[in-house]
């Protein structure tokens, strides 16, 4: 039975993944935190969460199960949720993460529809995790800074940024996964019927992940994102190609990108700041003569 007080709703989200990372507690953390992200973006606080698990039982130590269990719950806590229970399967390939329940204040829900002219674009992590991943997987370069990197941001919370769209009331927002971040804002701007403006060189990147990336680091998904955004994609002439295919590279639990009104931009990055979280401004929003969602590139 669920019951909630008047003016509070009930959220729900799941999302699982194979393993990002070669050390199995980072690999729950970073499952756990890429499905918590979900609520978050809504602006909503999480309140239990199941967990859901592949593992081939028969060939694989079961230590290995343990510790990505109890990556996922010590991120589950962190969050302020509980483990409700979950389910597993036998399966060749790992995969972890979670189905979580959630609560948001009816009326200040961010969804990916609420862009407006003059919104401010922040962003509160680097990009890179596709590139890094996929690197890592090839044992290309430091093996031991690759998967230090990828913890270091996927494993982190999105919970302030989801606190911040509660406290100032904002109407936009996503978390940065699979679609890459000019996917998700792409998505974000054709529901909202406007223009999102894209500023490049602003984007923070992971470290490595530009060398990277020009050594041809770029997993399949990141290169299916930009074949599908390309019709509605406008990239100014003169911008760095491997920077370019970055905007692309695919994600997993990614920073969120918040769409702030400028007049509550100082406020907005003062606490994401004070939390340790990014707030790098990347973009703006600008109006469409046409009604349709383009992005552009500069």
């Amino acid at each position: 039975m669920v019951r909630f007080p008047a003016g509070r709703a009930l959220v729900q989200t799941v999302d699982f993944l194979t393993p990002l990372v070669n050390d199995p507690w980072r690999f729950g953390q970073i499952a756990a935190a890429n499905a918590l992200s979900d609520v978050y973006a809504m602006g909503g606080e999480p309140l239990a969460a199941m967990n859901i698990v592949c593992f081939p039982a028969k060939t694989l130590d079961k230590a290995v199960l343990k510790g990505i269990l109890r990556g996922g719950l010590d991120k589950i806590q962190e969050a302020g949720a509980v483990l409700a229970g979950g389910h597993s399967v036998e399966d060749p390939e790992i995969k972890y993460g979670l189905a979580v329940s959630g609560v948001v204040e009816e009326g200040r829900v961010a969804s990916n529809k609420g862009l407006a002219p003059g919104d401010r674009l922040l962003l509160t992590k680097p990009i890179g995790t596709g590139v890094l991943a996929t690197a890592l997987k090839g044992r290309f370069g430091d093996v031991s800074a690759l998967e230090d990197e990828i913890y270091r941001w996927a494993g982190r919370l999105n919970r302030t940024p989801g606190q911040v769209i509660r406290d100032l009331g904002l109407r936009a927002a996503t978390d940065v996964t699979g679609f890459g971040l000019a996917g998700h804002l792409l998505e974000m701007a054709g529901a909202s019927g406007v223009e999102a403006e894209l500023w490049v060189d602003s984007v923070p990147l992971m470290a490595g992940a530009l060398d990277l990336a020009g050594m041809g680091m770029i997993p399949a998904g990141s290169f299916a994102n930009k074949g599908f955004c390309t019709r509605a994609v406008d990239p100014a002439p003169g911008l760095d190609p491997v920077r370019l295919d970055l905007m692309f590279d695919a994600q997993t639990s990614g920073g969120m990108l918040l769409a702030v009104p400028e007049a509550l931009l100082d406020r907005a990055r003062a606490a994401l700041l004070a939390a340790g979280d990014l707030a790098v401004e990347v973009g703006r929003i600008l109006p469409s003569e046409t009604g349709k969602g383009r992005l552009l590139l500069r």
